[in-house]
C-alpha cells in the first residue's frame, strides 16, 4: 500500500537526465513551497534521460501534514506511457448505466505513474491519466531495453530499506530494551504501511525461493538467509554468531508454537475466529456467486490466463475477499486504538482490489463477456462494498487521530 497524492498536485517536474539519479519538484493545493525529489535509481525507458513537466487540470485539497519537504529514497516504478481506460463517467454512476443497460463511456488514455520508496514517508504514489503532460528538450541519454529490465529489478527491491527504523525498534525490543514509547504510543498509518511493505517483500522472496527449490527447499534455511539479506541490503554490519544463534532459536520457538497450536488450539479463539463481520461476509458471498454464475455460464473458457476479464474480475474479488476477512473477522468492532493502524493497512488494500474489480467489470461489458443482467447487479454490490470499505476506514482514522478507545 501506498500514500496516493495524485489529487493534489498542482504541477510538477522530474528531471532524470542524469543517470542514476531522478530529482524533481512538485507543488500541491495549499502549499507554497515545493515538496523536493532526491531519489536514486532510474525512470523506466519512455522518461530515462529526460526532464517532465506535468500539470494537473483540477486539483483537489488534501492532507498532506505529515508528507516529508523533501523525499529523499529510491525510485520505484516511473513512467508516463502505461495505456489505461479511463472512465467518461463518476464510479457511483455506473450502477446507473449497467440498471439502464447503457455501455460505459471511456476512452483510451496515457497514465502517469510516479512511484518512489522515500525514507520519511515509505511508498508514495501519483498516478493518473488525467495530467498534462509535456516532455523537455531532447534526451541526455537512452536506455536499453535490458537496462530497463535490470532497473524494474531493481525497483522490486527498494522497498526493504523502508523499514530500518522500524526494524531497529522490534530488535531492541526482542532483546529485552525497554522502549516506552514503541510499546505504548499506536502506529501511525504510515508506520504500519511500511511494516507491511517490508513483511510483504519478505514473504515474496521467500516463496519465489521456494517455488525455485522445489520440494528439496529448507524453509528455516530460506528464511534465515533472507533476513539476513535485507540487513545487507540496509547496509547493516553482519550479525553475530550470538545474534545468529538467537534468530535461529526464534525461529525453532515459533515452529513449535504453531505444532503446538494446531494439536491443541485454543476453543476461544476459535470462537472468535467464526465471527465474521458483515461486510466481510458480503464479499465471500459475493465471490461464491461469481463463482458459482462463472461456471455456470463459462464465463471463462478452458485454458485462459488469468487477464480475461471475467478471470480478472473473479480473483480481484476473492482478494478483496480475503484482505476484508483478514481485516474484519473474528474481531471486536471496532478494534481498540493499538490496532487501527494495521487494519487501515488491509482495508486500503481491499479497497484496491475492489476498484480493480470494477475496471474489470467494464472490460467485461464491452467485450460482451457477460449478460447485463448478471453484470448489473455485480457492478452495484461492488460499488456498495467500496463505499462501505471507505466509510470502516474513515471510522478508523477518526479514532487513531484521537488516539483513545
Amino acid at each position: 500500500m501506498a500514500w496516493r497524492i495524485d489529487e493534489a498536485v498542482v504541477r510538477g517536474e522530474l528531471d532524470n537526465r542524469v543517470r542514476g539519479r531522478v530529482s524533481g519538484r512538485i507543488w500541491f493545493v495549499g502549499h507554497t513551497e515545493p515538496v523536493v525529489l532526491k531519489l536514486t535509481g532510474n525512470c523506466w525507458r519512455d522518461l530515462a534521460g529526460r526532464r517532465l513537466e506535468f500539470t494537473n487540470p483540477a486539483p483537489q485539497p488534501c492532507d498532506l501534514a505529515t508528507l516529508a519537504a523533501v523525499q529523499q529514497g529510491s525510485v520505484g516504478d516511473i513512467t508516463a506511457s502505461r495505456k489505461v481506460k479511463v472512465p467518461d463517467i463518476p464510479l457511483d454512476e455506473i450502477g446507473e448505466y449497467y440498471a439502464a443497460k447503457k455501455p460505459f463511456p471511456w476512452h483510451w488514455g496515457n497514465a502517469l505513474y510516479l512511484e518512489w520508496f522515500s525514507e520519511g514517508n515509505g511508498r508514495v504514489v501519483i498516478e493518473t491519466a488525467t495530467f498534462d503532460l509535456n516532455i523537455v528538450g531532447e534526451a541526455a541519454w537512452e536506455m536499453t531495453e535490458a537496462q530497463e529490465a535490470e532497473q524494474r529489478q531493481a525497483n522490486g527491491t527498494a522497498m526493504t530499506g523502508l523499514m530500518e527504523r522500524l526494524a531497529g525498534a522490534a530488535n531492541d525490543a526482542s532483546e529485552g530494551h525497554e522502549d516506552t514509547e514503541w510499546n505504548e504510543k499506536p502506529l501511525t498509518e504510515e508506520q504500519a504501511e511500511q511494516m507491511q511493505a517490508q513483511s510483504d517483500r519478505l514473504s515474496d522472496r521467500i516463496e519465489a525461493r521456494l517455488k525455485k527449490e522445489g520440494t528439496g527447499a529448507d524453509y528455516e534455511k530460506i528464511l534465515r538467509e533472507e533476513i539476513e539479506r535485507q540487513h545487507r541490503e540496509r547496509g547493516e554490519a553482519e550479525p553475530t554468531t550470538e545474534q545468529l544463534a538467537r534468530n535461529t532459536e526464534w525461529i525453532e520457538e515459533m515452529n513449535q508454537a504453531a505444532e503446538e497450536e494446531l494439536k491443541n488450539p485454543d476453543p476461544e479463539l476459535a470462537a472468535e475466529q467464526k465471527t465474521k463481520h458483515p461486510v466481510a461476509q458480503r464479499a465471500y458471498e459475493l465471490t461464491l456467486q461469481l463463482t458459482g454464475e462463472s461456471e455456470a455460464s463459462d464465463w471463462v473458457p478452458d485454458n485462459t490466463s488469468d487477464e480475461h476479464p471475467a478471470a480478472d474480475l473473479i480473483n480481484a474479488v476473492m482478494k478483496a475477499g480475503a484482505k476484508l476477512a483478514g481485516a474484519l473477522n473474528g474481531e471486536q468492532w471496532p478494534p481498540g486504538v493499538q490496532f487501527c493502524a494495521s487494519v487501515i493497512v488491509r482495508l486500503k488494500r481491499a479497497r484496491v482490489y475492489l476498484d480493480d474489480a470494477l475496471r474489470a467489470t467494464e472490460s467485461c461489458q464491452e467485450q460482451k463477456l457477460i449478460s447485463p443482467q448478471h453484470l448489473g447487479p455485480i457492478v452495484v454490490e461492488l460499488v456498495d462494498l467500496a463505499h462501505d470499505t471507505d466509510e470502516l476506514i474513515a471510522e478508523l482514522r477518526a479514532k487513531l487521530e484521537r488516539g483513545t478507545d
